[in-house]
């Protein structure tokens, strides 16, 4: 007999889009007049852009940093991951910038990211500075962060965005590029419209939520902040500092650019934690902890966010695409453990912190019933699955 919860989401009253998984708990998530969210309508808009002309667009703004004959052509920030790997192998053997590379290291590397992040600078040949903040200052603010923002990764969220801007002011390199559109996963813009405005607070509004002042505590001093302040707006507008995404530029397909640095850079993908795929965030221990705070926040995590690109891309069906979501979403990371060591909470105080920002959300099917009976409900049927 067929089970009749195969290929239904975990929340079963919860509003999801029509044509992917993506649930309405998504932050800013937007539903069309016929479900369908703004992610599955930026997938169809991908298709129909001519990008020759936006590629035209990308070549004019390179030449045009070229042209200033400053010492680096642009920034170019990077984690080692398989994103910033591509970006490094467009933008200095396609289009032959003389790029600084830039990492915030967020001290989580994984064997694998740290292979991957000296690998690409090796093969690419290009100058690199990375900043890494004290192990101790990390612990204290992965703790902080449950409380802020629900997240484990505010350090690393902030960081990212602030230090590049720091590098940029300090070295006069106006250009700074990052790699994936928010138009292509996140559903809180388009590739019709793109974000293409670029300022300071942007990481910020993004992921980080919380500035650093607002981080500040009883163990956490103003003093130890500097690498997450973002440069004042007098000297940002000075310099004149550009950001853009390069995929808002070319035509973005992060499995097959995958495979690519795989292939010809030997990029090195691993297991990753609360997904089904190897290589998004592969560079980070902490990926599952992540991903996982996102689930007990937000009823779904990152498995959600892979199988919805990949119904969109025609790879899973949408039934296959919830099974895949549902299991992986809601395994427990065994990285919690190392998580619960270094901020000292115990596995209660973590679970009741993140029940606190679920509530918040004020969504009735991610009420502390629904969602306990839920994801209670799944185990036992999978249980009962394998003992079979």
């Amino acid at each position: 007999m067929t089970d009749p919860s195969y290929g239904k989401p975990l929340f079963s009253n919860m509003k999801y889009c029509l044509r992917c998984c993506m649930p309405e708990s998504n932050e800013g998530i937007k539903f069309d007049e016929m479900g369908m969210c703004q992610a599955c309508q930026s997938a169809e808009h991908k298709i129909h852009i001519d990008w020759t002309v936006r590629e035209r667009e990308l070549r004019g703004i390179l030449d045009k940093y070229k042209a200033l004959n400053r010492d680096y052509d642009c920034i170019i920030p990077i984690s080692g991951g398989k994103d910033s790997t591509f970006q490094l192998h467009v933008l200095t053997k396609v289009y032959g910038m003389r790029a600084l590379a830039v990492t915030f290291s967020h001290t989580w590397f994984s064997e694998t990211g740290k292979y991957n992040l000296q690998n690409c600078l090796d093969k690419f040949d290009v100058d690199h500075i990375m900043f890494s903040p004290s192990r101790s200052l990390v612990e204290r603010l992965a703790r902080q962060s449950l409380f802020k923002i629900g997240d484990a990764c505010w350090h690393c969220h902030s960081g990212v965005g602030a230090f590049p801007l720091q590098v940029a002011v300090k070295y006069q390199i106006p250009l700074l590029i990052w790699g994936e559109s928010i138009a292509e996963m996140s559903g809180r813009a388009t590739y019709r419209d793109p974000v293409r405005k670029f300022d300071r607070d942007y990481f910020t509004k993004v992921s980080a939520k919380r500035y650093p002042e607002e981080m500040v505590s009883d163990n956490i001093s103003l003093r130890e902040m500097s690498a997450f302040r973002l440069p004042s707006v007098e000297d940002i507008e000075r310099l004149g500092v550009v950001g853009i995404h390069l995929g808002d530029f070319i035509f973005w397909d992060d499995e097959r650019q995958m495979e690519f640095v795989r292939d010809v850079y030997d990029w090195r993908e691993d297991k990753v934690e609360g997904t089904y795929k190897g290589y998004k965030s592969v560079e980070c221990k902490m990926a599952g902890v992540h991903d996982y705070t996102k689930f007990l926040k937000r009823g779904f995590g990152r498995a959600t966010d892979h199988a919805s690109a990949d119904v969109r891309a025609g790879l899973l069906t949408r039934a296959e695409a919830f099974e895949l979501a549902k299991k992986h979403d809601s395994e427990r990371p065994d990285a919690l453990d190392w998580y619960l060591k270094i901020t000292g909470f115990t596995e209660e105080e973590f679970n009741s912190v993140m029940a606190e920002h679920r509530r918040a959300l004020n969504i009735a099917q991610l009420s502390d019933e629904s969602f306990s009976k839920a994801v209670q409900d799944y185990r036992k049927s999978q249980a009962a699955t394998a003992a079979k």
